[in-house]
């Protein structure tokens, strides 16, 4: 087990240093990736130890634009000097632009499809579309990435299972109307299934640190894409519709009922698609957005901490004011953990990364303020689905945030590698899945499905 531990992180330095140079696309180094393993286990297979197969390995894969040519040249005291340094004549082939925009196109439709099918289904009862609204949406973009990954049976289960038994469950369970666990069940299930989605993402590489960090800068990066889209998009539809009324057209219900139906999921389908063949404009800007955004988030937290010691005491400290902290802790991990992804592994400590630190440290006082409230308020009036799922979260964010510090002071002092901070960002997020899950499953008949 430990050899195969040390195999997996070279796997995953390697993976990094070919991703960090932003000269290959994610889909190549998954490719190139999958060739990787695939010469390792073969190697193996003769007798050969990890290291040597590694390095064996390496050298099969020919030429990777430069890359490890310069990997060898930085790293001059192992041996890729030696096993990396091949002649620039590797072929590349990849899936025809056209196609790949074909399959995208016709998911985006079919996603839009059954949006409005479920429009039409659920009618008046708004509560079970929203409760649906994931499962109409979400399984086309993981077909998408299973299609471009190309999928394996496992891993299609690994997909459709969860997926099946979401939806069961949603529709099943005898929510009470407007209910707690409802509520609940309808904020957490996307979290499973954006878990879900993942195992598409990373296909069968499910144990791979560096697979599950590219994952996480997917989801970042769709998020700019997918809000840049409904950005272009929110202006040119209030253009049409403002032509359309001034000449005495009423666009509302085409908008309402089949323009949005069909551009807001089928946007996400494409953003999906942009990330994959257009990742490295994104890559480029990433690290600007985290160095701007961390500070703003420290004179947020800052300012959240002097509202909460204003409030006259926790106890009294109002619920509402409590779930929007909540919002804005889980926004700060997001912040974290996205430039963890975007920052470059082999650069040394610098003052981002203090700020960094510094911004858990502000996000680490607000979660502690909020527990005790939290604590406080279940001793004085006892439990409730809310409140559980409430204290089960901010616990989760502790653990995560303290090992976060910890690691990055670790870091900046010399005593640790930026790999073993990333590695428990990767390791710890599937925690967040497995609460979300117990929520959505075990909570509504644990309290009676109120």
């Amino acid at each position: 087990m430990a050899h195969d531990d040390e195999l997996e992180a070279q796997v995953d330095r390697w993976r990094g240093y070919v991703h960090s140079r932003q000269v290959i696309s994610t889909a190549d180094v998954d490719e190139l990736e999958d060739h990787l393993r695939g010469q390792v286990a073969d190697l193996r297979a003769t007798g050969l130890d990890d290291d040597e197969a590694f390095l064996v390995a390496i050298k099969r894969l020919g030429n990777l634009d430069a890359v490890s040519r310069e990997y060898a040249r930085e790293h001059s005291d192992r041996l890729w000097k030696q096993l990396a340094l091949v002649p620039d004549d590797a072929a590349d082939s990849k899936v025809p632009r056209w196609r790949e925009l074909a399959v995208v196109l016709g998911l985006a439709f079919g996603a839009g499809v059954a949006v409005r099918a479920g429009i039409s289904w659920f009618g008046d009862d708004e509560v079970g579309l929203v409760r649906n609204v994931g499962l109409l949406v979400l399984p086309f973009l993981a077909a998408y990435l299973g299609w471009k990954r190309k999928a394996g049976p496992r891993t299609v289960a690994a997909v459709v299972v969860p997926f099946v038994v979401l939806a069961v469950v949603l529709n099943v369970y005898p929510f009470h109307p407007e209910g707690s666990t409802e509520l609940l069940a309808i904020l957490h299930a996307p979290v499973v299934m954006w878990l879900v989605v993942g195992l598409a993402y990373v296909a069968g590489s499910w144990r791979s640190d560096g697979r599950r960090m590219d994952f996480v800068r997917f989801t970042g990066e769709l998020a700019i894409y997918y809000t840049l889209l409904a950005l272009g998009g929110g202006v040119l539809l209030g253009l049409t519709a403002g032509m359309l009324q001034i000449v005495g057209l009423d666009p509302g219900p085409g908008i309402a009922g089949w323009v949005m139906p069909f551009a807001v999921p089928g946007a996400l389908v494409v953003a999906a698609w942009l990330v994959e063949a257009k990742q490295d404009v994104v890559e480029n800007i990433a690290p600007v957005l985290t160095r701007i955004f961390t500070p703003l988030t420290i004179a947020m937290l800052l300012a959240v901490l002097v509202v909460l010691i204003a409030s006259g005491g926790i106890v009294e400290v109002d619920r509402d004011l409590l779930i929007v902290m909540d919002a804005i802790l889980v926004l700060v991990l997001a912040l974290l953990v996205y430039s963890i992804s975007a920052r470059d592994p082999f650069a040394p400590p610098g003052l981002a990364d203090w700020l960094q630190l510094v911004m858990v440290g502000a996000a680490l006082a607000v979660d502690a303020v909020m527990l005790t409230a939290m604590l406080t308020r279940i001793a004085q009036f006892g439990t409730s689905p809310n409140k559980i799922a409430a204290l089960g979260l901010n616990l989760l964010l502790l653990v995560h945030l303290g090992a976060s510090a910890w690691r990055s002071a670790r870091f900046l002092r010399g005593r640790g590698t930026f790999a073993q901070l990333e590695r428990w960002q990767t390791r710890y997020l599937p925690v967040y899945g497995a609460w979300a899950a117990v929520v959505v499953l075990v909570f509504p008949p644990l309290f009676d499905f109120v």
